[in-house]
């Protein structure tokens, strides 16, 4: 009777709790993009304004935004297991509870708890495969989660057109909770006694967590609304002061507590933290012309909504594509050339976008959001990959948090800089008319504004380059050396 070659059940296992974590993250990013094309439908079932709407999807943000570093350093202290099971729970009942809502103001107190649980598992699922996977294949593992990341974006919008045609909105938030509840349970069961498992005996910085949420819940809500509210506006001010005082108050805080939430031992690795101002960056950049493209391609190029739909999955069919590739070939070089490369294919994307006329060609754009897709598929698996190498075990954590909570933080300061410079830049030119009221004569001052906002965000990739290229090398093993 042939023996079983235990590398192989191994290998097997490894790839099975991939699977369940892959299920949580997307879960997890397909809700993010989902609501998104239910808003409409939503809005006119509660006929409420677009002002208490808009918080079905700004209460998930701020919450995953602000907990993911706190929930990072609890799942170090705690076990991976409890907290990641714990939060797909949580993201299951705040689902059945959107479902159920009756009201706007319900659904938003329900998806505060989507976002709470979303945060818990988001901040668990890098760490998990990097205490999973041996560090030859984390960057192949870390590029498939890319993919699968990249799938729940794609997804979103045709799943939740079909399910709102053929059902309701509701029925975005009921398909979460079977398939929530199993994974949770079999994390919870399946992962007792793994590296998951692993407790510390360390106390939890209760102050110092308080202290974080409201320094980025205010920093957070300060710059997604300043230009509405105006920048020196009473409401942006006590925002920023407030954050100002949160920021004085963590400094103090984190001096006096043995087991600090933030430690700067930490952030005091080159390797660690120059990848996460990186990834800061490479989402700034990559949602700022997110943000915009839609309304270049509705308003002066003309497309219908199902078009410019697709047209923007090929950012996202890039990632899914390359992600894999990237992250096998970080196991082999290394993260600085790959990462620094990928930084310049995004500024070559926005910088061609500063140049893109008004009726450009449908092969024309394709390869211009291409090339960023490809970009930010070359960067995410290695970066994430180099950020984890060197940080200690018993910080992957919150090393895992802070990659993810850099992930939300670009993307927020990507629309929110996207915004305030195409806003501005468009008033000025127009002699004080917003966006809103756009009519084919201004096609010329959207061109203008757009292309402004497109070389910014060039500029801010060539910075991107520049940090990428400062973290150095790192040590590489291939079999039993390290180079």
């Amino acid at each position: 009777m042939p023996e079983t070659d235990p590398n192989s059940l191994h290998r097997t296992q490894n790839w099975f709790i991939f699977f369940l974590v892959a299920i949580g993250i997307f879960m997890a990013t397909l809700d993010g993009s989902i609501v998104n094309i239910a808003l409409p439908s939503i809005m006119a079932d509660f006929e409420v304004e677009l002002a208490t709407i808009q918080w079905v999807v700004m209460i998930y943000l701020l919450t995953v935004t602000s907990l993911l570093l706190s929930f990072g350093r609890l799942s170090d202290i705690q076990g991976r297991r409890i907290v990641y099971s714990l939060g797909l729970f949580l993201f299951s009942l705040g689902s059945l509870f959107c479902g159920l809502a009756s009201t706007a103001h319900w659904l938003i107190i329900a998806r505060f708890f989507q976002g709470l649980g979303a945060a818990m598992t988001m901040a668990c699922t890098p760490a998990l495969i990097v205490d999973t996977f041996p560090e030859t294949q984390r960057g192949r593992a870390l590029g498939m989660m890319g993919s699968v990341v990249a799938s729940g974006l794609t997804a979103g919008p045709v799943l939740g057109g079909l399910l709102i045609h053929y059902f309701s909105w509701r029925a975005i938030f009921y398909i979460n909770i079977p398939i929530g509840l199993l994974t949770a349970a079999g994390v919870f069961f399946l992962l007792k006694g793994s590296k998951a498992d692993i407790t510390r005996p360390e106390t939890f910085d209760w102050p110092g967590a308080a202290i974080l949420a409201v320094l980025l819940g205010s920093f957070l809500m300060a710059i997604t609304h300043a230009y509405d509210w105006g920048y020196f506006s009473t409401r942006t001010l006590l925002l920023l002061a407030i954050c100002i005082l949160a920021a004085a108050s963590l400094l103090f805080v984190e001096t006096q507590v043995r087991h600090p939430i933030l430690s700067r031992s930490l952030f005091s690795i080159r390797l660690f933290s120059l990848p996460i101002v990186a990834a800061v960056i490479l989402f700034v950049c990559l949602f700022s012309l997110v943000f915009l493209m839609p309304f270049y391609l509705i308003h002066p190029r003309g497309y219908p909504v199902n078009t410019v739909g697709g047209i923007m999955a090929c950012i996202f069919v890039a990632l899914f594509v390359v992600s894999p590739f990237s992250g096998a070939l970080s196991d082999r070089i290394g993260s600085r050339f790959l990462c620094t490369l990928a930084m310049a294919l995004v500024a070559c994307s926005l910088f061609s976008l500063s140049f893109i006329s008004a009726r450009a060609s449908f092969f024309s754009i394709i390869w211009r959001l291409s090339l960023a897709g490809i970009g930010t598929a070359v960067f995410l698996p290695p970066n994430s990959a180099a950020a984890f190498s060197a940080v200690p075990p018993e910080n992957r954590g919150i090393a895992s948090a802070t990659v993810a909570a850099a992930r939300n933080l670009g993307m927020v300061l990507g629309v929110a800089i996207a915004g305030a410079i195409f806003n501005s830049v468009f008033y000025n030119l127009s002699n004080g008319l917003s966006l809103k009221e756009y009519h084919p004569p201004l096609e010329g001052i959207f061109m203008e504004s757009f292309h402004f906002v497109m070389r910014a965000g060039g500029f801010i990739a060539i910075l991107g380059m520049l940090i990428s290229f400062l973290r150095g090398p790192e040590r590489i093993k291939i079999g039993s050396r390290e180079l």
